[in-house]
């Protein structure tokens, strides 16, 4: 039973990350109509961000988290005004593989830069809390609960502030909202500042739970991905629930099979999800 409630407190912390991401790539999908393949490796840019705070300054992930930040939002809008823009009345499937041709950029610039060995934000050992025979990393405190703060604020601002209501009513018929006066292309950008600051966010707390390195992103688009598909793909609110639900599978299903396959345990998540229920468990829109 302890190693069960210790697999959950890991999913919890792995689910938190997922969540972040998922949500981002939901956004990106209700709003731009196409799957964003460089969402992870947003979140990689977002990681080094963090690390030149870290290096630059000597602070903590924590504290770097507005350079991460600041750093993978430039890059977002980058490619908005460069690719994505002229690209913007073309099929979905151009800007869904124009994405993918963007991760390969991604990767290989933070390679050339950083190089390929894994880095860390610190280095020594963690003195972990113990709740009776549950530990907990003081990091893992940080990450559980900087990402229900954010999911706080984004519930208020997606509900309660007028961009937020803007965005909503994009999601659900944008040329009702364009008729109706809203500023598509301003929703676009706000859009991509939301989604990389998420994805920055997501990808300071990956390199705070385990190491930092070029495909760090890369590696944790497929549960990503599952995530929003399994909540709903484009509703933000389901992108939560279905990254908690995978991070807590994948670490679960490490009691019954190798550590190595838990990254399986979302793809059969995501496959049983597109075969019983494509729309997701929030009813999100079809792929």
């Amino acid at each position: 039973m302890t190693d069960l409630l210790q697999l959950v407190v890991y999913g919890i912390v792995t689910g938190s990350i997922l969540a972040l991401g998922a949500i981002g790539v939901s956004l990106v999908f209700s709003i731009l109509r196409f799957a964003h393949f460089a969402h992870g490796d947003l979140m990689t840019i977002g990681a080094y961000g963090g690390l030149i705070g870290v290096a630059l300054a000597g602070v903590s992930p924590i504290v770097a988290l507005p350079i991460a930040i600041a750093l993978a939002v430039a890059v977002a809008l980058a490619a908005e005004f460069i690719l994505y823009r002229p690209l913007r009345s073309s099929h979905p499937i151009i800007l869904l593989i124009s994405s993918f041709g963007l991760a390969l950029i991604l990767r290989s610039a933070v390679q050339l830069v950083a190089g390929p060995s894994p880095m860390v934000y610190r280095s020594g050992i963690q003195m972990p809390m113990r709740f009776g025979d549950i530990i907990i990393r003081p990091d893992h405190f940080w990450i559980i609960g900087g990402t229900l703060v954010i999911i706080l604020a984004l519930h208020l601002f997606l509900s309660r502030s007028k961009f937020g209501k803007a965005m909503r009513a994009m999601s659900d018929n944008m040329d009702l909202a364009r008729i109706s006066g809203i500023p598509a292309y301003k929703m676009i950008l706000l859009t991509w500042v939301i989604a990389a600051s998420l994805a920055a966010v997501a990808g300071v707390f990956l390199g705070m739970d385990t190491r930092l390195h070029p495909v760090m992103g890369w590696r944790l688009l497929l549960p990503v991905f599952a995530a929003a598909i399994l909540g709903g793909i484009g509703r933000p609110y389901g992108a939560i629930a279905g990254g908690f639900i995978i991070g807590i599978s994948m670490e679960v299903s490490t009691m019954f099979i190798d550590p190595g396959y838990k990254h399986a345990v979302a793809f059969a998540l995501l496959v049983l999800m597109l075969i019983v229920r494509p729309t997701g468990i929030f009813k999100g829109k079809s792929l």
